[in-house]
């Protein structure tokens, strides 16, 4: 099988594509990836030599590099590419839009011209909204984006789908909950604690902190976008999650237990606007068909997460360097400013 995999560089992207090679022997990978501030060549260090990588460096909204690659005619493409923070979405929106939105259609056209290839979308629970309390969505559930970047992605979801309708392109998109693990940029909520708490700075809290989400181990979702890659019938649409929902406060506290440091490194800031207060999935249709489950435990998981990133401490040093610092001030030591409060 040879697979082209967009955003490999990343954190999601960088796990898979070492999870595919342990699980394929015989996979053969092409990496495409712009490596912009989120995407980092030494996620990938220890395969670089491999003869079944290669790497690409380039845009996906790039017409004449995407149709380059698409004449190495591809078995599948797993497309990661994207902007994702929604603070930056908040920010600025017109770079979700370009990678987001232009970026999957330049690869869907690009796609439609070699038919045998297999499409597959990583997308997010975002796209649904915030779920009330004691609600779990569903595949059936109504899309409800609320931020720039929920709503870039699901156009990215209706593009996809569309085409696999219009052109016949087999698809499968998997619309997942927050994944936590080695290798995730330090924006994200778990990586940014266990940077802080480390070194004893504050800890950034948006509002009450009792905003729910829902964890999964990275290497988890990795085996379920394996087995859609594998098994899923054209036009599929899985959601994949663990199920248990757990609010940022608690595991900001579980983060702060495990590094022995105190609860009064915590510190609230002003909210995110328009934050959605709980995100939940249904993940039963991935079980059920695909014969998906999570093996990590979370208390496992955030164990095995801590012990990497403090093994991997230069690698924490180069993410958190350069514009890393610059969008930390921004967003939290002068949030007041940037939220014009």
């Amino acid at each position: 099988m040879k697979v082209l995999v967009t955003g490999g560089a990343g954190f999601i992207g960088s796990n898979f594509i070492r999870h595919l090679f342990t699980a394929r022997p015989g996979v053969e990978i092409v990496n495409l990836d712009k490596l912009t501030y989120a995407g980092n060549a030494e996620n990938l260090a220890d395969i670089e030599g491999n003869p079944r990588y290669r790497f690409a460096r380039g845009d996906i909204s790039d017409h004449g590099t995407v149709e380059q690659l698409f004449a190495l005619k591809f078995d599948a493409v797993v497309h990661f590419a994207a902007e994702t923070h929604v603070d930056r979405s908040i920010e600025d929106a017109s770079p979700f839009l370009q990678s987001n939105i232009l970026g999957t259609h330049c690869l869907l056209e690009a796609a439609r011209r070699h038919p045998q290839t297999r499409f597959l979308l990583i997308s997010t629970d975002e796209v649904y909204g915030s779920a009330p309390a004691g609600i779990s969505f569903t595949e059936k559930s109504p899309l409800d984006p609320r931020s720039p970047y929920a709503a870039s992605k699901a156009a990215a979801e209706h593009l996809v789908a569309a085409y696999g309708n219009t052109y016949g392109l087999s698809t499968v998109i998997l619309r997942c909950t927050n994944n936590f693990g080695p290798f995730q940029f330090p924006e994200k909520l778990i990586p940014l604690i266990v940077a802080n708490a480390s070194e004893d700075k504050p800890i950034p809290v948006y509002g009450d902190g009792m905003q729910e989400r829902d964890w999964l181990f990275v290497e988890d979702f990795c085996r379920a976008i394996s087995l859609a890659l594998e098994k899923a019938k054209p036009g599929s649409l899985y959601n994949v999650s663990a199920g248990a929902t757990q609010p940022n406060l608690k595991i900001i506290r579980t983060i702060l237990r495990h590094l022995g440091k105190s609860e009064s490194l915590i510190q609230h800031v002003l909210d995110r606007p328009g934050h959605d207060r709980r995100y939940a999935l249904d993940s039963s249709k991935i079980r059920r068909e695909l014969g998906w489950a999570p093996d990590e435990v979370f208390e496992e998981g955030i164990r095995k997460t801590i012990a990497w990133y403090q093994a991997n401490r230069e690698w924490l040093a180069h993410a958190r360097s350069g514009e890393y610092r610059h969008y930390y001030d921004r967003h939290y030591t002068n949030r007041s400013a940037l939220l014009g409060k």
